[in-house]
């Protein structure tokens, strides 16, 4: 990693959701480097301490922690579990999500519909209903919401209606809180992703598309900064590292697309 991020977060104390892999584990990892306590919360055991070793064996502090973010019970024994390492809290960043089912709205039970709104919009409500308190006796800190473009500029990935609603919740609920926590000293911002490497696919169910999802075709290269190659997960958590650290410190309620100019072409 590069010599700049080092030490650049010494003296801070985060907590990624989603840490298990992907994005949430690239941005824990980088934090861990840039001298932060990192708790890392993820519904897979296996998976968290696996990225919790990796922090350690850089000589960073980490802390795994199992909870379904949908759970405020689950979410809230993690964030006392973290002030009870570490005393503090000071960075939080809501990634973790699924894509759920991908399927005309007609063939979408309300439960799938449910089972995606609980993880990426009420997760997310939860993740930062429970920091605030936390946040506020530090004196301040900051959020990163992980959005998408899927809902906020590109609307043409059809049968994506559950998803695309969340993230583009997600969005709106950062800019209320960037203004309604701006008296705590609390910053709150959002990252839009476009397509990253990540294993988040594994978890889309896709269910009778194949009469509507032609709707729209795109040139190769729909990527026009990589001529078509996705972009990392390393990438979008130096841009988390950016909005959480002192660099930024007077960036609030932004959305910053991540995407290669991808939106741009395919919105």
């Amino acid at each position: 990693m590069h010599t700049l991020f080092k030490d650049s977060l010494a003296g801070k104390v985060a907590l990624v959701t989603g840490a298990g892999s992907g994005i949430g584990k690239a941005t824990a990892k980088l934090f861990g480097y840039a001298g932060a306590r990192v708790a890392l919360l993820s519904r897979s055991a296996d998976e968290v301490e696996a990225t919790c070793s990796e922090i350690r064996h850089g000589q960073g502090e980490a802390l795994g922690l199992v909870a379904d973010i949908s759970d405020a019970a689950q979410l809230a024994r993690a964030y006392d579990a973290t002030e009870s390492a570490w005393g503090r809290l000071d960075i939080v960043v809501a990634n973790a999500g699924v894509n759920g089912t991908w399927a005309p709205v007609e063939d979408i039970t309300e439960e799938e519909w449910q089972s995606v709104t609980d993880i990426n919009l009420k997760g997310t409500f939860l993740t930062v209903k429970l920091a605030v308190p936390r946040l506020r006796k530090s004196g301040g800190g900051a959020i990163v919401l992980v959005s998408s473009v899927n809902g906020t500029r590109i609307f043409s990935n059809v049968g994506a209606s559950a998803y695309a609603s969340t993230k583009a919740a997600q969005v709106a609920f950062g800019r209320m809180m960037a203004l309604e926590l701006a008296a705590h000293h609390i910053r709150v911002n959002t990252v839009c992703p476009g397509a990253i490497e990540t294993e988040i696919n594994a978890n889309t169910h896709r269910k009778n598309l194949d009469e509507t999802d032609k709707l729209a075709v795109y040139p190769k290269g729909n990527i026009p900064l990589t001529g078509g190659r996705s972009g990392t997960s390393g990438q979008v958590a130096e841009l988390i590292w950016f909005l959480s650290s002192g660099i930024a410190s007077h960036i609030s309620g932004a959305e910053v697309f991540i995407d290669g100019a991808e939106s741009l072409l395919q919105g």
